[in-house]
């Protein structure tokens, strides 16, 4: 079951982070207000790890409840 303070995000520009991040994939947001006050967003990014990148490189979207369970690291 989704958390209410779950975010996701869509990629739309991976310019300098080709290796990090895939155009087109969702991504969670993990809460970081010391980062979104600097237009940056943490995002768990293609190593596995949670890296800071610039916010204007997705787009917020809405994810259904019963498909966020995927991007939950302990399932």
């Amino acid at each position: 079951m989704a958390r209410e303070k779950d975010r996701f995000v869509v990629c739309i520009k991976n310019e300098g982070y080709q290796a990090s991040l895939e155009i087109r994939k969702i991504y969670r947001v993990i809460a970081d207000p010391k980062a979104e006050a600097r237009s940056m967003v943490r995002v768990v990014d293609e190593s596995g790890e949670d890296y800071l990148f610039p916010e204007n490189y997705f787009v917020p979207i809405q994810v259904p409840a019963e498909a966020t369970v995927v991007f939950d690291s302990s399932s």
